[in-house]
């Protein structure tokens, strides 16, 4: 790249983040034009691209780049004669490349309109309706339960592969159609992560490649999280960019789609969140509401906390630090508390679609 080209990029990079920023003000001309416009055809287009790889390309191109960076520290960092200058640029117009595929390729949607005034729903909640929602779930997640297995003290185990649970979650979007019309997911780019161990460690389930428009899910994941982590990550493809927003359609559409295993994971899945959030409300009563569920929901949830448990390390906070500032940076203030807005979206949503209510 030729120095004069390298330094009119660095100059671009202040520009675009101040353009990015301007333009986040218009979230209903971002919901228009790019999230309903550009970015379903860019999309469509990087999947067609890289979803038939039997592996994670983006997964290829992170480890390609991580050599290249330990390269480039090595020849122009780590050395006496360094000269600041040329390595300053030579930065400025690598991030400003980066910077502009991420936003133009995926990372805009991050200012797109928010999830419920999309399906203009309310997002508040009282206390009681928090727990109206959080015995229907546990009234549902019993029943489930009791009808996959018999022993209410054993946890649930999911019989898929990760490839099966990816090759039903396209009917299960198919199925969520009917309610949410703008979640047509296809095609699929889905796949099991070649960094999944990295993954764990560092206490992540999944990632959407944004340049690749990948779905990445830790194949080291327990089976039971599975359907509710892929679902969450096709939701990142399909432009929801938001972790909340994700987690809320994952929950959808795993209760809504005809698999009692799915169903499963995905009202426990929504049950966890609204406990979560009713115990930082209403300690004594969250607790009155857990002993109600049947002891082997209550194994599917200590399996899950065992399993990262069992991979906690010095450097996980680190991570997940660093995450939880991206994700403030990228118009999500409670970072990864989410808690109460995944729950407002799951009240609201089954308060004013009652054909949709959990029996």
């Amino acid at each position: 790249m030729q120095s004069k080209t390298k330094l009119f990029l660095t100059i671009l990079l202040p520009v675009q983040i101040i353009l990015i920023k301007i333009i986040s003000f218009f979230p209903e001309f971002i919901e228009r034009f790019y999230s309903n416009g550009i970015f379903i055809y860019t999309s469509k287009v990087l999947r067609y691209v890289f979803g038939w790889l039997p592996f994670s390309f983006g997964d290829l191109l992170y480890c390609v780049l991580i050599i290249i960076l330990l390269r480039f520290l090595i020849q122009k960092v780590f050395r006496k004669d360094i000269k600041w200058k040329n390595v300053l640029i030579d930065m400025g117009a690598t991030l400003s490349i980066v910077y502009a595929c991420f936003h133009l390729l995926w990372g805009m949607n991050y200012y797109r309109m928010p999830l419920h005034e999309i399906l203009k729903i309310d997002d508040e909640y009282t206390e009681s309706e928090l727990i109206s929602v959080s015995k229907k779930l546990i009234a549902h997640s019993n029943s489930l339960h009791q009808q996959l297995e018999t022993n209410d003290s054993l946890a649930i185990q999911i019989p898929y592969s990760k490839e099966e649970v990816f090759e039903k979650t396209i009917p299960a979007y198919e199925q969520l159609n009917g309610m949410f019309p703008t979640l047509r997911y296809h095609p699929k780019s889905i796949k099991t992560s070649l960094l999944s161990t990295p993954l764990t460690y560092m206490g992540f389930s999944g990632y959407l490649n944004p340049i690749t428009n990948e779905a990445q899910v830790n194949g080291l994941i327990l089976n039971y999280k599975a359907p509710t982590t892929s679902c969450h990550e096709e939701a990142h493809q399909l432009g929801f960019a938001k972790e909340n927003e994700a987690n809320f359609i994952a929950a959808l559409t795993t209760m809504n789609y005809d698999d009692l295993y799915f169903k499963y994971s995905g009202a426990t899945f929504a049950l966890k969140f609204c406990l979560n959030d009713l115990y930082l409300r209403n300690e004594e009563k969250a607790i009155c509401l857990i002993e109600e569920l049947r002891p082997g929901v209550r194994a599917n949830y200590r399996e899950v906390n065992e399993f990262w448990e069992s991979y906690e390390n010095p450097l996980e906070p680190i991570f997940k630090g660093t995450y939880d500032k991206y994700l403030k940076a990228n118009n999500q203030p409670d970072g990864m508390d989410t808690y109460s807005y995944v729950v407002a979206l799951l009240v609201n949503y089954y308060k004013v679609n009652p054909i949709a209510h959990i029996e």
